[in-house]
């Protein structure tokens, strides 16, 4: 895939927080910020040679918090995945069904998961579960509509290194805290990376301090000409997913398989 992505129309919804959304110049860092983790579990959904029954995610994946639609749209089409989208306001699901009409787009509640047992052969959700007040009751549904080892993908901000006050998060995670989320009946083999900033925000940090502080100081229209030609120049390609210390990583992202003991 291109490092840098193209500029889509302003969707018809309103930016409240919740969700960042393609074509808003000023989102650019946090719209980039979320694409990269949908590429990296794109290429997981893909299969390793290109071959995805090894992943155990060939068939049906589910987009738990699938927002604006465009991570969703981006796994259905650079996987061999059918791809369902879920999110509970009734706007935001209507729109992307619209704008993305290769994605099955459904109305639910998260934590009453509208699909059976075993609906899905993968699941992913990105920047969803810090949203929720009962988060243990959304891991257990997610695993229950997950077949046995299919892999699971779930991403949240890291509470050591987000800004606090966010509005729209009921509860943010530690890596300790969200490893021990995921630790229970029904998921296996939870593994976590970390996101960084690439070398690039890193450069321009040394030269203009936090941009993430410097972004939320004041409204896009004052901020200063460095920095909004920096942000609107951002791209995936300007963070890192991998291994390293998780506790000064920018988001966590968790992987985990349903357990194969369970009868199908």
């Amino acid at each position: 895939m291109p490092d840098r992505f193209p500029a889509a129309a302003v969707p018809d919804l309103p930016l409240t927080g919740e969700r960042t959304m393609p074509g808003i110049w000023h989102e650019t860092y946090w719209f980039a910020r979320h694409l990269v983790v949908y590429r990296w579990v794109a290429d997981r959904l893909a299969g390793p040679r290109g071959a995805p029954e090894q992943t155990g995610s060939t068939g049906r994946v589910l987009d738990a918090g699938c927002g604006e639609g465009y991570g969703a749209n981006l796994l259905a089409s650079s996987t061999p995945s059918a791809v369902v989208g879920l999110d509970y306001d009734a706007a935001t699901a209507q729109h992307a069904r619209r704008a993305y009409p290769d994605v099955s787009v459904v109305r639910g509640n998260l934590v009453t998961l509208p699909f059976a047992d075993d609906s899905f052969d993968g699941l992913v959700s990105l920047q969803t579960v810090e949203h929720l007040w009962d988060q243990e009751a959304f891991v257990a549904e997610c695993a229950r509509v997950t077949a046995p080892g299919g892999m699971v993908v779930m991403s949240t901000p890291n509470r050591l290194t987000f800004p606090p006050g966010n509005i729209c998060h009921a509860r943010e995670l530690t890596a300790a805290e969200f490893r021990s989320l995921l630790d229970r009946p029904g998921l296996a083999d939870v593994a976590l990376v970390g996101l960084r900033h690439g070398a690039r925000i890193e450069e321009f940090e040394r030269r203009h301090g936090d941009v993430v502080k410097a972004q939320l100081a004041a409204s896009p229209q004052a901020w200063s000409p460095d920095l909004a030609e920096f942000v609107a120049s951002l791209g995936p390609g300007d963070f890192e997913v991998g291994e390293g210390d998780l506790d000064s990583s920018l988001d966590l992202i968790a992987v985990a398989r349903t357990d194969t003991s369970r009868t199908p």
